[in-house]
């Protein structure tokens, strides 16, 4: 892989968060070249179907992980974690930061600082610290350091609280197909009864790219000390 290739790394609380709400840029830049990394904080078994064994729907969950990161070209990675038993703490916030300095990205997505899961929410604070951690040096770790220069918040319908829409990234038809063959891969995303989520984000998708003047987009949301516009005249 050239220097000019970019390395995205897409976190989420469970399978299938990262894949949902960055799955087509994550798609378009695999087309382009890039190299594409999701990381689930938990596997999100409880959402296991009715009659399966939750056990067995977490085995599920990770096989699904692995097969639409290798439908992009790119690597999955799950923790251990029991769904919905994320916790905010240190621990988790070095393994994260581990992640980061063996993944080295340029660019990490993750989930928006409110949601009505609590996982999302930890997830959150957890990126945010361990980017931080990732990037110094005085933090001895197995690995050296390294800081991902760039932070998104993904648009998700359970982290809508306070989201407003910041950067339009817009891809083609060839990274949407993709990006929807990959994601049906997921039994949550076409057999779930308790939210339509493939159409949800196909529409959604559609909208935000009418928005952009484009086909296809998703939306943003960077970090608060980062919207600066400086500019020395009006």
């Amino acid at each position: 892989m050239s220097d000019s290739k970019l390395t995205i790394l897409a976190i989420g609380g469970h399978v299938g968060d990262a894949e949902l709400t960055a799955g087509g840029v994550l798609a378009s830049h695999s087309l382009k070249g890039d190299h594409i990394v999701t990381l689930a904080l938990t596997a999100g078994e409880r959402g296991v179907p009715a009659g399966q064994d939750m056990a067995d729907y977490r085995e599920q969950k990770v096989r699904e992980a692995h097969t639409f990161a290798e439908m992009l070209g790119g690597e999955a990675i799950v923790f251990d974690t029991p769904d919905g038993e994320l916790k905010d703490d240190e621990d988790n916030r070095w393994n994260v930061c581990d992640v980061i300095r063996r993944v080295r990205p340029n660019i990490i997505i993750t989930h928006w600082k409110n949601s009505m899961h609590k996982d999302h929410m930890t997830t959150h604070r957890i990126v945010n610290d361990a980017r931080f951690y990732a990037g110094l040096s005085s933090f001895e770790r197995e690995l050296p350091s390294f800081f991902a220069s760039k932070l998104y918040y993904a648009e998700n319908w359970e982290d809508a609280v306070e989201y407003q829409p910041y950067a339009y990234v817009d891809f083609s038809q060839e990274a949407f197909d993709l990006w929807i063959k990959a994601l049906s891969t997921h039994w949550f995303v076409t057999g779930s009864k308790s939210f339509p989520y493939l159409e949800y984000y196909k529409h959604l998708a559609r909208v935000r790219g009418i928005e952009a003047r484009k086909e296809y987009a998703e939306t943003f949301m960077i970090p608060a000390e980062t919207m600066t516009l400086r500019q020395s005249e009006l």
